[in-house]
């Protein structure tokens, strides 16, 4: 017998989860290096059309199956299948959304482990402990394990309290934190020399970078930011109550989501010149700008030692924003095979969370053991592969093999005359037409 299921408690909990699932690492810094890469502002004005016009929608997939089915995503799909057929895809789909999870986390905790890291070291180089600097920054076997675990472990706790004590609770704490020390950094930041040029790369448009590269960099990073295909939104739309207006919060997910990526922005590119003004190199010797793990943790670490004992604090500052950031989301990828843990093998939630959180570490060791053959092989085949066929499916599944009226049906919980609205006549055949023809121009374009 299954525990019974959680719920949000209100509008404020689900939203803090939800952007907290779509705030992580690759908004903090894949957005605003994405946007310098391509053509500053013109990226960022596509990256906001095609949040709203691809994002958005495929959002509104997900939460509007979860809430109806109110299960995991194996069984949420498997409720709205039609037939023999259907139910197949359903377990292609659901088993697939649990696995891609699981191995995005894999990867993501190494990376997130790397962020408490260097959130360490800073108070190992306050107290003189030279040797434990040295490890803290170094790219050790040991390292990596070490603060995995860490990591991993913090993950766990917070999902085994639970969706109210656990995910809610802490969504609620960390998501303001996240902000408030965004801005902060971004105040102090602006204040260094060469933090004009980067805020001007950013936000002036050159559109002589318009091109399919472009639109296809954009479209993916608009999402993929709101964390969805792996069924991460699906289960938390599962915790919403129903006399909430899908439509409605699904909007103000996709605004906070890319506010706070367009903020982050203003923090990193204007961070990249003043390290360049301080004699850090930003530029790759192909002349591009550097970003990923090498922005992280050269050019900003080396940044803040030029800055003394303020460097110091504001070294805290920041890796403590990254872990934060990294925290929000592995607690909605965790959930997705605990939530299937729970319901459909009838594990308690105190203890399929640890089992689950071990085989995922255990994953995340074995790419520590061999990172330059796994690392890279993981993260393609859950970001380039399963990520977008998977959204293709949650989207075939709202247009095409759930019945409308159901679907209409669920969607005035909270919205009586949404059949009367703007959304209703546009949403149901983009969502079944559009949505899954640009995913899939996506996919082709990232493969060739």
């Amino acid at each position: 017998m299954s525990a019974p299921r959680g719920q949000f408690s209100s509008n404020i909990g689900f939203l803090m989860a939800a952007a907290g699932s779509a705030v992580g690492l690759g908004n903090i810094w894949g957005f605003p290096t994405k946007a310098a890469g391509n053509g500053g502002a013109a990226f960022v004005i596509v990256y906001l059309l095609l949040a709203f016009i691809l994002a958005y929608p495929a959002l509104m997939a997900e939460l509007t199956i979860g809430r109806h089915a109110r299960r995991n995503m194996v069984q949420a799909l498997r409720g709205i299948s039609t037939g023999p057929i259907s139910r197949i895809f359903a377990n292609l789909a659901g088993f697939g959304g649990i696995v891609v999870a699981s191995l995005i986390l894999s990867f993501y905790a190494i990376v997130a482990g790397w962020m408490v890291a260097y959130l360490a070291d800073p108070f190992a180089n306050f107290f003189g402990m030279s040797g434990a600097t040295d490890w803290l920054t170094g790219n050790s076997t040991g390292r990596n394990l070490t603060f995995t675990a860490i990591f991993s472990g913090m993950t766990m706790l917070i999902i085994a309290a639970g969706v109210e004590k656990g995910i809610e609770r802490w969504s609620t704490l960390l998501m303001p934190s996240l902000i408030i020390l965004l801005l902060l950094l971004i105040i102090y930041v602006l204040t260094q020399p060469g933090a004009m040029t980067g805020l001007e790369v950013y936000l002036m448009p050159d559109f002589s970078h318009l091109s399919p590269k472009l639109l296809i960099a954009a479209m993916g990073q608009a999402f993929f930011s709101l964390s969805l295909g792996v069924g991460t939104m699906l289960i938390y739309g599962s915790y919403l109550s129903q006399q909430e207006s899908l439509p409605r919060l699904g909007a103000l997910v996709t605004l906070i989501d890319v506010g706070i990526a367009f903020t982050a922005g203003l923090l990193i590119l204007p961070a990249m010149y003043v390290a360049q003004e301080a004699g850090t190199q930003i530029f790759s010797a192909s002349g591009e700008l550097i970003a990923g793990p090498d922005l992280i943790l050269q050019v900003l670490p080396a940044l803040f030692e030029t800055m003394g004992t303020a460097g110091l604090f504001v070294a805290i500052a920041f890796f403590a924003l990254m872990v934060i950031a990294s925290l929000t989301s592995s607690i909605s990828m965790l959930e997705v095979p605990v939530s299937f843990s729970i319901e459909n093998l009838g594990v308690r939630r105190e203890l399929a969370t640890p089992l689950v959180g071990l085989v995922i570490f255990t994953l995340s060791s074995l790419i520590i053991f061999n990172f330059d053959s796994l690392f890279g092989l993981i993260v393609s085949i859950s970001t380039e592969y399963g990520q977008p066929l998977l959204g293709v499916a949650l989207c075939v599944f709202a247009g095409w093999i759930w019945h409308r009226d159901q679907l209409l049906a669920e969607l005035k919980k909270g919205h009586e005359n949404i059949e009367h609205t703007l959304f209703w006549k546009i949403w149901p055949w983009y969502v079944r037409i559009v949505c899954p023809l640009l995913i899939l121009a996506a996919f082709v374009q990232s493969l060739s």
